[in-house]
């Protein structure tokens, strides 16, 4: 089954569209060469470091590198690229906020075999969340050509809702985009890396997203300790955690912003900001309560 694909100015609108009908959308030549190439190099021996998978669901022939934020600089680019967090913003508004849920570096070795169709949203505790309700939002950068042959990314279109059985019977397809390009797929979509039957590794910066209620995959304030967390831009910290979840979400100490108190500041955070304005409940509450209420 022949995959869609979309150019790299896209309407976001038209991106997240797809993403919602079908559970995925592929994005052409998004990444300048000159990053992947910096990133690659800054990556390179973590992932050799890093070992192969646990058991055939991790891949025998497959490793994970993580901490991407701390390690890689130019993993930073991709994590807060203007598509990405345009398509993510818009497949999750839903939520007050979202953050980043893990960064890691998937390389899968010559030899793999393909890996067990999945759905992501398994890593909460395979809580049964309602089908119309997406609590993550994932990307794949392709830091090497994906093609049949080394492994590109299987995928059911449509799958997002369907049970098990009758997902599996569905038809699929393979991903096969060039360096540079973008994934995307939500964490209910059936997925799964392909076998590798070429000479070299397919691999893919596996970043995703996730409401920012949920606890992330990837511990964050530990993945990038804060002597180097301190240096980096405020809006990276926001998505990494370093916000309100949501409504009484993620606050310090004596009710303190996490940002401020990364910095060596104590300032109390907002009951609500102006983004907890995104949801029905929260813009009834603000109304409830009136605009002199938002900060005491």
């Amino acid at each position: 089954m022949e995959l869609t694909h979309f150019s790299p100015d896209a309407p976001h609108a038209d991106i997240v569209a797809h993403l919602r009908t079908f559970g995925y959308a592929i994005v052409d030549d998004v990444a300048d060469p000159e990053l992947m190439d910096r990133l690659a190099g800054e990556a390179a021996p973590y992932i050799d470091a890093a070992g192969t998978g646990r058991d055939e669901y991790d891949g025998r022939h497959t490793s994970r590198a993580g901490a991407l934020i701390a390690r890689c600089p130019a993993s930073r680019e991709l994590v807060m690229h203007p598509l990405a967090l345009g398509v993510v913003g818009g497949f999750l508004d839903h939520v007050t906020s979202f953050q980043l849920h893990l960064t890691q570096i998937i390389s899968i070795g010559p030899g793999e075999s393909q890996q067990k169709l999945h759905r992501d949203q398994m890593a909460f505790d395979f809580f049964p969340f309602p089908d119309d309700y997406h609590p993550q939002c994932n990307t794949m950068w392709a830091l090497t050509d994906f093609t049949v042959e080394n492994g590109g990314t299987h995928v059911i279109p449509g799958s997002s809702a369907v049970p098990d059985d009758d997902a599996l019977t569905m038809p699929g397809g393979q991903v096969e985009m060039r360096r540079g390009s973008l994934l995307f797929y939500d964490g209910k979509v059936l997925h799964g890396g392909g076998a590798n039957r070429s000479d070299g590794p397919r691999q893919g910066v596996n970043i995703t997203y996730a409401v920012g209620w949920v606890r992330q995959e990837e511990n964050q304030y530990l993945a990038c300790p804060a002597d180097i967390a301190r240096d980096l831009d405020d809006d990276l910290l926001r998505v990494m955690g370093y916000q309100e979840g949501a409504f009484a979400l993620g606050y310090v100490g004596d009710q303190e912003d996490p940002l401020a108190v990364l910095r060596g500041e104590h300032r109390k955070k907002k009951t609500i900001g102006e983004h907890d304005r995104r949801t029905s409940d929260h813009r009834r509450f603000v109304d409830e309560l009136g605009d002199d209420a938002l900060v005491r």
